[in-house]
């Protein structure tokens, strides 16, 4: 037996569903672009209570009233069509990536640290002395490059280690 809600949609009910979904997906996007890469990969416990009331708040602003199956199910088809089509958009076309997504950043050069840089990614000599005691070393003079990737995570290069080519697609890094 189907369930009466799938069965007595409105068309206009749905697609005003999608239309707010995809706004408010918009919406999260810019501002984890703004807030930085940080908020990505390294969450606090204060980040995770946003994420959870950020979702809780957001859940009105897409579906309305509606809270039936086919407005859920409307609302998830288009945050995941949505996501696809921005991944689709960052592979074929590096300057929407660039603009959406960013690029990695150099946060330490030969052991000296890129005030400049750890300001605009918002972090501080403390978390890239943390990603460096991660990868074994102790003090920012054995660490030849870090760099905040795109996934919020910093990547560690120490001195002493040779520079390695591989046949992957190299990203620029922004200094």
């Amino acid at each position: 037996m189907i369930p009466s809600d799938l069965l007595n949609f409105d068309v206009i009910s749905l697609l005003w569903i999608v239309f707010r979904t995809a706004v408010v997906y918009l919406v999260l996007i810019g501002g984890l672009r703004i807030f930085g890469k940080r908020e990505l990969g390294q969450m606090t416990p204060f980040d995770l209570v946003v994420i959870l009331t950020v979702s809780n708040a957001v859940q009105n602003a897409m579906i309305g009233s509606d809270v039936s199956v086919t407005g859920a199910t409307v609302s998830v088809a288009t945050l995941l069509g949505t996501n696809w089509l921005f991944n689709e958009f960052g592979f074929r076309y590096p300057r929407f990536r660039k603009v959406f997504v960013g690029e990695p950043r150099l946060l330490v050069h030969d052991g000296k640290l890129l005030p400049e840089n750890l300001r605009r990614e918002r972090l501080d000599e403390d978390d890239v002395i943390m990603a460096a005691r991660e990868h074994g070393l102790d003090k920012l003079a054995e660490v030849g490059e870090a760099v905040l990737e795109l996934d919020g995570t910093i990547s560690i290069v120490p001195k002493d280690t040779p520079a390695v080519r591989t046949k992957q697609r190299k990203r620029q890094v922004h200094r």
